[in-house]
C-alpha cells in the first residue's frame, strides 16, 4: 500500500469510527494538494477529529498544482501547497468568481541530501544549481569521489519541483534554465529519500519532515563568501538564515466564514496545539512574519 492510500485510509477509518459514536453528524472538509504537506495535515486532521467528534476531514495528495486546480474548480475546501499560488492561477480563479485566501501553516528548510557515504558536507547554491542544470556531472568536480552524479527530483506537478527550479536551478542566472533531462522525476519526498539511501552517487531535495538518519543533509551557503548553514537547526529556519527556507501554504476559496468548520480547522492548525504537531512532523513552526500575515486575515474574518 503506497503512502497516499495509507494516509487516505487512516483519515477515512478515523472518520468512520467517529460516525459510530452516536454523535450528531457534523460538517466535513475536503483538503487536497502538496505531497510535502499531506502527512503533516493528515496528522492535524486526525487530532482535530479526535477532539471534535462528528467532523470529517479528508486529506489527499497529488501535488500543489493539482490541489490549487481543484480549489479553482470548486472541488475541495482547502488546497495545500509547498509554493505560493501563481499570478496565472489567481487570474484563473478570479474569472470563476473565486478570490484565493492564503494562510501560512508551517515552515520548511528544503533539504539537499546525499548518500551517507558521500564525503561532501557543504555546497553553495550555485554549485547545487549547476548540478541540477547538468553543468556539473561528476562528484570529483566538487572535490568528491570520481563518480557520476545521479539526480533525483520531483514531478512537474509538485510545488517543490517548481520552488527548487526557481530558487536553486535558476539562482542568479541571467536566463531561465531547466532541470537536466537526466534528472529522475520521483513520486514523492519519501521516494527520493529511499533512492538516496541506496545510491552512493545520488543527490536529491526533500521537505525537512522527510529527513532520516540514513541520509546526509548538506549545509548550504548563498555563495563562496557566505557561511554554510544547516536546515536541521530551527533557528536557521525561523530567521531565514538557511538559503532554501520556504513557507508552506493553505488556500481557501474566498474568506472563510467565522462560524464555519473551515475556519475552526485553520485556527486549530495555527494554534499552539497545531504548531506542536508541525514540530512532531519534522517541520518548523511559523515565524513572526507568518503570524503577522495570518493575523491580517484573521482580523478581517473576525471583524
Amino acid at each position: 500500500m503506497n503512502k497516499y492510500f495509507r494516509i487516505l485510509a487512516l483519515v477515512v477509518i478515523t472518520s468512520f469510527t467517529f460516525g459510530c459514536t452516536g454523535q450528531p453528524p457534523g460538517e466535513s472538509l475536503d483538503i487536497k494538494g502538496s505531497d510535502t504537506l499531506v502527512q503533516l495535515v493528515a496528522d492535524m486532521a486526525q487530532t482535530y477529529m479526535e477532539n471534535n467528534q462528528g467532523t470529517d476531514v479528508l486529506v489527499t495528495g497529488g501535488g500543489s498544482g493539482t490541489g490549487i486546480a481543484a480549489l479553482i474548480n470548486g472541488e475541495i475546501d482547502i488546497a495545500i501547497s509547498s509554493r505560493s499560488i501563481t499570478t496565472t492561477e489567481i487570474d484563473t480563479a478570479r474569472k470563476k468568481g473565486i478570490e484565493p485566501w492564503e494562510f501560512i501553516i508551517a515552515r520548511d528548510g528544503l533539504a539537499v541530501i546525499v548518500n551517507s557515504d558521500n564525503q561532501l558536507k557543504n555546497l553553495t547554491l550555485e554549485q547545487i544549481g549547476a548540478i541540477y542544470r547538468g553543468d556539473i556531472t561528476n562528484w570529483n568536480q566538487l572535490g568528491g569521489a570520481d563518480l557520476e552524479i545521479t539526480l533525483y527530483g520531483r514531478q512537474s506537478t509538485s510545488g517543490t519541483y517548481e520552488f527548487f527550479l526557481e530558487h536553486v536551478v535558476n539562482w542568479q542566472q541571467t536566463r531561465k534554465n531547466d532541470y537536466s533531462p537526466k534528472m529522475r522525476n520521483m513520486e514523492g519526498n519519501k521516494a527520493i529519500a529511499d533512492a538516496i539511501t541506496a545510491d552512493p552517487s545520488g543527490i536529491g531535495y526533500i521537505g525537512i519532515g522527510y529527513v532520516t538518519d540514513k541520509i546526509q543533509v548538506i549545509s548550504v551557503a548563498r555563495d563562496t563568501s557566505s557561511e554554510y548553514i544547516s536546515p536541521l537547526e530551527e533557528n536557521n529556519i525561523e530567521n531565514d538564515l538557511y538559503p532554501i527556507t520556504r513557507p508552506l501554504f493553505q488556500y481557501t476559496s474566498g474568506k472563510p466564514d467565522k462560524d464555519s468548520l473551515l475556519y475552526a480547522f485553520i485556527r486549530f492548525e495555527l494554534s499552539e496545539s497545531g504548531q506542536d504537531i508541525v514540530r512532531r512532523s519534522g517541520f518548523y513552526p511559523i515565524n513572526k512574519d507568518d503570524r503577522a500575515q495570518n493575523q491580517d486575515k484573521i482580523s478581517d474574518i473576525e471583524g
